[in-house]
């Protein structure tokens, strides 16, 4: 079984049990979401910020402005931390203590590289795509010149990485098990509704088909 080493940034200390280092484990978290928090540290002040994903091998892909501070930071050689989360449930139990939720959730450290290379840039940006989409870089235009320029793209290998995950019912201590209040778990899903159409799109024109059932299967524990 392949797994990620255990370092002082990835050993878990609270709740160990719910951690995993298994390489599988924390891809499949990694290929579950859309959206990361991607932070790093800059005089001496954290700086994180929201983004798209994605992972393309052993490498975790994000873009976005080529202005962008934190990218920057990245393609400068700062450590980054890169953390995607899920929650799957909230977690009722008959004592207060005992209130927790269900959650899968994979933190990745380690320093970024740019990608200058044309080619492998473009493919870098469609492999984003197809991840978020998949057959939609076929059905609309490339990226040009002008926006290549204006995009940075990093790659940070998933080398030091960690997941954490908790799942079940509620775990109430014994002599609480005989209370009258309801204890369970409600589960929590994201799902694609109907599609809304751009108000100029052309007459005739359809949602891309392959586009739903993926956006699906990321819901719950998909």
């Amino acid at each position: 079984m392949e797994t990620f080493p255990v370092t002082e940034r990835t050993r878990v200390r609270r709740l160990p049990k719910r951690a995993t280092h298994v390489c599988d484990d924390v891809r499949a978290v990694l290929d579950a979401g859309f959206v990361c928090h991607l932070g790093f540290v800059a005089g001496g002040r954290p700086m994180v910020i929201p983004t798209t994903y994605a992972r393309v091998g052993d490498t975790v892909v994000v873009h976005g402005s080529a202005a962008s501070r934190t990218l920057e930071a990245g393609a400068d050689g700062v450590d980054l931390c890169l953390v995607v989360t899920h929650l799957d449930g909230v977690v009722l139990a008959r004592s207060a203590f005992h209130h927790s939720v269900n959650y899968r959730s994979a933190v990745v450290f380690g320093r970024a590289r740019a990608v200058t290379d044309e080619a492998r840039k473009l493919a870098a940006l469609r492999a984003f795509t197809e991840r978020v989409a998949p057959g939609r870089w076929d059905a609309v235009r490339e990226p040009n010149a002008q926006e290549m320029k204006a995009t940075l793209v990093l790659e940070l290998p998933l080398a030091e990485a960690v997941a954490k995950i908790r799942s079940g019912g509620p775990i109430d201590d014994e002599e609480d098990l005989a209370l009258p209040v309801w204890a369970g778990v409600i589960p929590l899903t994201t799902r694609p509704e109907t599609p809304i159409p751009a108000p100029d799109c052309a007459a005739g024109t359809v949602p891309p088909e392959a586009v739903l059932p993926r956006l699906v299967t990321r819901g719950g524990r998909g």
